[in-house]
């Protein structure tokens, strides 16, 4: 162990550790950057599950209506809710099938070798049919 001794001989400092923090050094930042990347990976999840799920439930509010929806709208309305919020996987693609039952969106990104698939449904309820329904049963 090799001491390097100041010039007023009251401060020593040891040599190794500077190879010591060399060798740390690339474990720490690696452990900061995988953080890092963690975060992007969820923070794009929650904003594609998020429009996922806005794009089925609106999907479903205007299958009631009386000329439903087409499989390109809800592709629509999930792009526009994506926009360009996603950091990490900026190209979410949608796939979207309507039954008279329930409105199902996929939703997949992928970037290099990670992906991420997120899939979301709402039944098509007919809450006027519902109320109509209680309000007969009461009489």
């Amino acid at each position: 162990m090799e001491r390097i001794i100041n010039i007023d001989k009251k401060h020593a400092l040891n040599g190794s550790f500077t190879v010591e923090m060399s060798l740390l050094m690339p474990m720490i930042l690696f452990l900061v950057m995988g953080c890092v990347l963690a975060c992007f990976y969820y923070h794009d999840k929650n904003i594609i599950a998020g429009a996922a799920y806005e794009t089925a439930v609106v999907g479903s509010t205007k299958a009631r209506e009386k000329d439903g929806i087409q499989e390109a709208e809800l592709k629509a309305l999930f792009q526009e809710r994506v926009g360009k919020k996603c950091i990490l996987f900026p190209g979410a693609v949608a796939v979207c099938s309507v039954s008279k039952e329930e409105i199902r969106v996929s939703a997949v990104a992928k970037r290099r070798k990670m992906s991420l698939a997120v899939e979301s449904r709402a039944a098509v309820t007919e809450p006027e049919r519902y109320i109509r329904d209680i309000r007969r049963i009461k009489k």
